[in-house]
Formats: structure tokens, sequence, C-alpha cells
């Protein structure tokens, strides 16, 4: 499902924020990304959906070379990616099912399909009775679960969740792990960049460590090795 090759990514700046990763993940797995702040977790996370691209080496998503990819085909591969922000990342002025709506309105999807996948992910995680809100009208447990819905609606085989419950107290951090849970359960691989320590030792799932832009730890059912 994903790998990469002799992988490295230098900023302008000078600083190597990914210094030479080879990985392999597998379709259908469940991988934690830990390590230090500032050990090249989120470049690696945004380059599999080419939010950066890297230097050199080679990274396939999905059968897709990003490496070789133009910048005109990134929404085509996004569109087999759900991405899940710790900042929830929602238009303010849509209402909740508008948010969800809004990534199969691009993709010109008919009008009555758009509404059944909507629905069925806001019932999914929970919010059905809550699809006319705006985001401002929500706690921040349920801005992520809307978040979660929104990278799912279009069935997509990875999700990629940027410390997800970063922003969320412990409760409503269980909660949000319960759908990703389910959602992985369904067959849908995920790879979730987390501080959590509590989460990664509770529910065990790999582990792949990252410092200094290096992967200097990866365990099938790892603990999360940090005291942060």
């Amino acid at each position: 499902m994903i790998e990469m090759q002799d992988v490295y990514k230098k900023y302008p700046n000078g600083v190597t924020a990914i210094n030479g990763i080879n990985i392999k993940i597998e379709k259908g797995e469940f991988v934690y990304i830990v390590g230090p702040s500032g050990a090249g977790k989120s470049t690696f996370i945004k380059m599999m959906y080419r939010e950066e691209k890297a230097t050199s080496g080679t990274i396939i998503v999905n059968d897709i070379n990003l490496s070789k990819l133009k910048s005109s085909k990134v929404p085509l591969l996004r569109r087999n990616i759900g991405v899940v922000f710790q900042d929830f990342k929602l238009l303010p002025t849509l209402t909740v099912y508008e948010n969800i709506a809004f990534a199969l309105e691009v993709i010109e999807e008919h009008p009555d399909v758009i509404e059944d996948r909507v629905m069925n992910v806001l019932e999914l995680v929970g919010l059905k009775h809550k699809a006319k809100m705006l985001p401002t009208e929500l706690s921040g447990g349920e801005e992520q679960r809307i978040s979660i819905a929104r990278s799912i609606v279009n069935s997509p085989k990875v999700v990629i969740a940027d410390e997800p419950t970063g922003n969320l107290d412990p409760e409503t951090s269980w909660g949000i792990m319960n759908i990703l849970e389910e959602i992985n359960a369904n067959g849908t691989t995920i790879l979730m960049a987390t501080h959590n320590k509590e989460i990664v030792n509770t529910i065990r799932h790999r582990v792949i460590a990252i410092e200094g832009g290096k992967i200097v730890r990866d365990d099938e059912r790892g603990d999360y090795g940090y005291e942060d």
C-alpha cells in the first residue's frame, strides 16, 4: 500500500527533515508514527499525500509513484487518501453536512450518492443529528469526528491522521480511537502520527519511531517508548 525507498527531504533553509527512509506498509495495517518533536514525523506524513515532495528517493502510495506524479494529478491521488488534521480544518461557513459533501461535489458525484454517503459516515461517527449545525456550534471532539467523517466519505484506501487526538481531552480521544479502529477493521490502512503514550501502549499496533529524520525503531506491536 505504501513504500518508501531511500527517501530524503531537504528544505531550502538547509534542514534535512527526512534522511534516507526505507519502509513498506501493507494494506490494512494500522501504524503509529512516534518520535520527539522536530523528529520529522509531520514531513514523513505530508509526503504521503504530496503536501511535501521528497528531494530524492521513491514514494509509492496505492500503486502511484509520487516521485513522478505531476502536480496536476495530485488531486486524483488525494481522492484515495483521507487526511485527518489536528486542527480539524473544517470550513466555518459550511454546515457539518456541507463540509463532508464538499469532497464529493468536487468530483461531481451525483446528489443522491452524496446524500447517502454523507449520512452514512455521519452515522458512523455518531453525529447524524448535527448535520445542519456549523462547526462553531460543535465541541472539539465533535469537530474531530466530523473531520474523520470527511476523510472517509470517498471510501479511501488509506487514512493519514496527523495528531488526531492532540487537542482533545482523554475521554474524547478514546472515542476518536474507537472510530479509527472501526475504520481499520473494515480494511482501510491507517497511519497515525501521535504523542499520546497511553493510546499507543493500550491499543497495540505497529509502531514506527522517527528521530533525526531516520527510522530508529519498527516494532510489530510496539510501545510508545518515550517519556513525553
